[in-house]
């Protein structure tokens, strides 16, 4: 997970029990970064899905569309329906 970080040169790494987390938190790493790495490395079945419903969220934000409440519930939604909520 370090090399991760290192490579694609932005987040922090954290531990928690039996796991490691890469979290990014500016926009702009997401986006130049993060986002183009995971389109030419593709994460298959459930994760995948849960990616692509990321980078819908991520669009939202770049459009400011979380500052409406309109936006905000439609990514409340998105959050809900992913990982362990996706049916």
């Amino acid at each position: 997970m370090r090399r991760l970080a290192e490579y694609l040169g932005c987040g922090n790494i954290y531990k928690s029990r039996e796991s490691f987390s890469l979290m990014v938190g500016k926009l702009d790493d997401l986006t130049s970064k993060v986002l183009p790495f995971c389109i030419n490395y593709p994460v298959l079945g459930v994760k995948g899905q849960d990616f692509e419903d990321f980078s819908t969220v991520v669009d939202m934000i770049k459009a400011k569309k979380h500052l409406t409440e309109e936006g905000l519930e439609e990514i409340k939604k998105i959050k809900q329906g992913m990982n362990k909520g996706r049916k």
